[in-house]
């Protein structure tokens, strides 16, 4: 009896077995049913999109096991390690599986960035071949560390992470304030500053070291707010007014032109000066604090902007996890004060590094938390790997939201339609 394969690829199939097909509905093995799925989503226009989002939306369990399992057919992994399908979990798997050519791991070696670099750096199958690691030196993605990895490898050395006990000491002696010796002290934030626990202070000298590489290697990197100093959660703010008596400028008094009867003189008279101006500016206390904390957060290298990340206030740390540096903003997260409600924020935000959106449902606590993962899938600034692994958590009635929210991807959109029909079904209710 021929394969359903088979008779796919003869188009002797009927459209409502294609449909099935598509969706990954046919009652074939589990292997076969990929096999389809990628073969339709690859040479079906029709309904190749379909395809496409059950793919994305495959149960990671049984992808894990179909990935690493070095018989799996040849166009599977294919189409799990083409990058625009590439699924970071799986990514892992699929580095290991010797069916995987490693021409095609050179290929990719060459485009890949961020965390994906990482992953590649850390195989070891990667790092047994000298020619992946020379097309992966090769690519303009790496960051410095990466670059003196890579090196490292390929000149058959240990990549020894720069000594950092000098600077946590150095580190340690920094007041949280950020007051440096013959500096005046910081402006204050609105609020007391809080002493740091001997939790948060140990919590502090953990991350330093674990991260020491990574800050060498970002030097003397001033802050940058991602998406601008006073850009808010989707909106721009404007600078706090600050006004001077002495440098306001004099406004020229106005004049009034009095009218007479015929033949009378016309005189003038100058306008009231104690009437208020119209285009008089309030100060708004909220942006007036927050210049102070941003001229605080201005004065520090980021070895200092760790630190306040992880023990300072609520307000310092809605800042800098906008911090244009990823290991600044990745250490708001790992900050013993953090409280649930402000990542729930952060979940949501548009105006924050990929990497701290990939990095909240990595941690357990967050995880957990069903409006942080709702957020999370709702913002369409969230990797597509990370949302559609978190989808399958959503209710009924996000699901149903999500299909016809226009800012995520169509990708999202379409799936979150099928998942939400799904669960109407009398057996999934």
């Amino acid at each position: 009896m021929a394969r359903m394969l088979d008779l796919i690829r003869a188009s002797a199939v009927s459209q409502h077995q294609m449909m099935s097909a598509a969706r990954g509905a046919l009652r074939v093995p589990t292997e076969e049913m990929l096999e389809i799925l990628v073969y339709v989503a690859e040479h079906n226009k029709i309904f190749g999109e379909q395809a496409r989002l059950t793919l994305a939306g495959w149960d990671e369990s049984s992808a894990k096991e179909i990935v690493a399992n070095p018989n799996t057919p040849k166009d599977i992994l294919d189409y799990w390690v083409s990058p625009k399908n590439i699924r970071s979990t799986l990514f892992v798997l699929l580095l290991e599986n010797p069916s995987v050519q490693m021409t095609k791991l050179g290929e990719l070696a060459v485009t890949l960035k961020g965390e994906l670099i990482d992953l590649m750096i850390a195989s070891p199958r990667v790092r047994a071949s000298k020619q992946v690691l020379n097309d992966l030196s090769g690519n303009h993605n790496l960051s410095g560390v990466q670059s003196a990895r890579v090196q490292a490898l390929i000149n058959g050395t240990d990549y020894v992470e720069p000594k950092v006990e000098a600077e946590q000491a150095q580190a340690a002696s920094v007041p949280p304030a950020s007051q440096q010796p013959g500096e005046s002290p910081a402006p204050s934030t609105g609020a007391p500053a809080e002493p740091a626990d001997p939790e948060t202070e140990k919590a502090v000298a953990a991350f330093i070291t674990e991260h020491a590489a990574e800050i060498a290697a970002e030097g003397d990197k001033p802050f940058q707010a991602i998406g601008g100093i006073y850009e808010s959660e989707g909106h721009a703010e404007e600078p706090a007014a600050v006004t001077t008596t002495a440098s306001a400028p004099t406004a020229p008094a106005a004049v009034t032109t009095i009218a007479t009867p015929a033949g009378a003189a016309t005189a003038a008279k100058p306008a009231l000066t104690n009437k208020p101006s119209p285009h008089k500016i309030h100060v708004d206390p909220q942006n007036e604090q927050r210049g102070s904390v941003l001229q605080k957060i201005a004065k520090l290298d980021i070895k200092g902007r760790i630190q306040l990340a992880m023990k300072g206030t609520k307000e310092e740390r809605s800042i800098l996890v906008r911090d244009g540096t990823k290991i600044v903003a990745l250490a708001v997260l790992d900050s013993p004060k953090i409280t649930d409600g402000e990542v729930e924020k952060f979940a949501s935000q548009k105006n924050v590094l990929e990497a701290v959106l990939r990095y909240i449902p990595m941690k357990r606590r967050f995880a957990k938390n069903y409006a942080v993962i709702r957020n999370l899938v709702f913002n369409p600034r969230t990797p597509l790997d990370v949302a559609l692994g978190l989808m399958k958590n959503l209710l009924t009635v996000d699901l149903k939201n999500l299909s016809g929210n226009k800012e995520v991807s169509e990708t999202i959109r379409k799936l979150a339609l099928r998942m939400f029909k799904q669960k109407l079904e009398p057996g999934n209710r």
